[in-house]
C-alpha cells in the first residue's frame, strides 16, 4: 500500500516541490493550502496531487482537514510542515497582530498538524514527520523577531517530539533551508538580495527542488536511524 503523505503549502513554491519529490517517490500525496485557490486547482491539473484547504494555524481545521485526508485518501504516514508566512518589520514597528499570526502559523501549525497525525502513525508503528526551518531561525535576521523566533522554535519542537515518537518507528526531523528562489524571497528589495546572495559561499539562491530532495531523503522507507535531526541546505552560509 503506498504511504499517505501531507504537505502543508504545499501547492507553491518550495511545498510545491516537495509534493511533486514525494509523488514521485510513490507517495500518494495530499496538498495543502491556506487561501489561493485557483493556484492550488492549477497544480491540481498539472500534477494529479489532490489539494485539500484549511487554516494550519487554526486548531479545529486541522484536525478536520487530517480527519477528512483519512476519510477519503488513507490514514496519514508523512507530514511534512511547510507552511509560512512572513510578516516583517523592526521590533519597534512590529505590531502584535504580525508578531502573533506568523507564531499561530509557522510554529502552531507545526503542533496543531502533529497532534492530528501523530498518534496514528504511533499506533501503526510507522511514520515521518519533517518540519521546515530557516536558517533565519538558526541565526537569526535583522527585521523578523517573529519569524526567526517562529523557525528557532521548529527546530526545538522537532527535537523534543522525535523522542516521544523514535521507540514507535515515528522519525520527526527538520530542513533548515537557506535563501531559495521562491516568490517568498523575489519580495526581498534587489539590493538587499544582492548583498544575501553575495555572502552565500556558492554564489547563488538555492532551488525548491534541492529542498525537497533533501524533504525526500528524510521521508524514505530506509530513513528509520535518522530522528532529531536538522538538515541545513542553504549553500554554505550559515554553518550550525
Amino acid at each position: 500500500m503506498k504511504r499517505v503523505a501531507i504537505v502543508t503549502g504545499g501547492t507553491r513554491g518550495i511545498g510545491a516541490a516537495i509534493s511533486r519529490e514525494l509523488h514521485a517517490m510513490g507517495m500518494t500525496v495530499v496538498a495543502n493550502y491556506a487561501g489561493n485557490a485557483q493556484k492550488a486547482q492549477a497544480f491540481e491539473a498539472e500534477t494529479g496531487i489532490r489539494a485539500f484547504q484549511w487554516d494550519v494555524g487554526d486548531f479545529a481545521a486541522c484536525q478536520e482537514g487530517c480527519a477528512r485526508v483519512e476519510q477519503e485518501v488513507g490514514p496519514v504516514d508523512v507530514l511534512v510542515n511547510n507552511a509560512g508566512i512572513t510578516r516583517d518589520g523592526t521590533l519597534l514597528k512590529m505590531t502584535y497582530e504580525m508578531w502573533d499570526e506568523v507564531m499561530r502559523v509557522n510554529l502552531g501549525g507545526c503542533f496543531n498538524m502533529a497532534k492530528a497525525t501523530f498518534a496514528g502513525m504511533r499506533d501503526r508503528g510507522w511514520g515521518r514527520i519533517v518540519n521546515i526551518g530557516s536558517i533565519n531561525g538558526q541565526g537569526g535576521q535583522y527585521g523578523q523577531v517573529n519569524y526567526a523566533a517562529a523557525k528557532s522554535g521548529i527546530h526545538g519542537f522537532t527535537k523534543a517530539l522525535a523522542q516521544e515518537g523514535a521507540k514507535f518507528g515515528v522519525t520527526v526531523n527538520a530542513l533548515a533551508p537557506g535563501y531559495i528562489d521562491t516568490d517568498m524571497v523575489a519580495a526581498v528589495p534587489e539590493d538587499v538580495l544582492a548583498k544575501i546572495v553575495a555572502k552565500v559561499p556558492v554564489g547563488r539562491l538555492g532551488h525548491a527542488e534541492e529542498i525537497a530532495r533533501g524533504v525526500g531523503f528524510l521521508c524514505a522507507e530506509d530513513a528509520g536511524f535518522i530522528t532529531g535531526s536538522t538538515l541545513s541546505l542553504n549553500g554554505g552560509q550559515h554553518m550550525y
